[in-house]
């Protein structure tokens, strides 16, 4: 059974996944349905979000980034599956791999991300959503919903970090002001 994480909590994965070599972010999230006399004619708008992620260095310097306009980091050991560009259908709507073996050795930290590029705010974002799963098993390791709206473009979803040679996941779920992951990377340092 997957955990349910709270803000600021961490969990080590080593622990949830013996053996653990490569993981599976999925984020996913929903319209907020409209309301009033003309919801049943209108239906929700589309929401575009996309799932971003930043590499970091033992020194906080970032080395690298994966989101829609660069699907794969330089080493390819990162890969985002595609862009989403309604939240509509269940389940993942984004999903980032990460082969932890073949990481570069120089990444201590990554950072996801949630973010509007077409800047729509989460007060328009209803159910959404950030989970860890093991990417050989399928098996969810984590799961944290995110109940926060409000008028930022923007959130810190999580930070997965190298604990010697395990790896740990912190829940952050904080807003951030930036359309893209680059802009987001202020609002990142904060948590790592």
């Amino acid at each position: 059974m997957a955990i349910s994480l709270s803000k600021g909590q961490t969990i080590s994965l080593k622990k949830e996944s013996a053996g653990l070599k490569r993981v599976h972010m999925g984020v996913g999230w929903d319209p907020v349905a409209p309301k009033g006399f003309f919801a049943k004619l209108t239906g929700p708008k589309d929401i575009d979000l996309d799932a971003s992620l930043v590499t970091f260095d033992g020194a906080k310097e970032p080395t690298g980034i994966v989101y829609f306009g660069q699907l794969q980091s330089a080493d390819g050991s990162i890969v985002h599956t595609g862009d989403n560009l309604t939240g509509d259908g269940d389940g993942d709507d984004e999903v980032i791999k990460v082969d932890l073996e073949k990481l570069d050795p120089k990444v201590e930290t990554i950072v996801f991300f949630v973010n509007s590029y077409q800047g729509q705010t989460f007060n328009e974002v209803d159910n959404a959503f950030c989970r860890v799963l093991d990417d050989d098993t399928q098996k969810e390791l984590c799961r944290f919903t995110l109940t926060d709206q409000g008028a930022h473009t923007g959130v810190v979803m999580a930070v997965l970090s190298r604990n010697g040679g395990d790896w740990q996941l912190k829940a952050v779920g904080m807003p951030g002001v930036g359309r893209t992951a680059d802009q987001l990377v202020p609002d990142a340092l904060r948590h790592i």
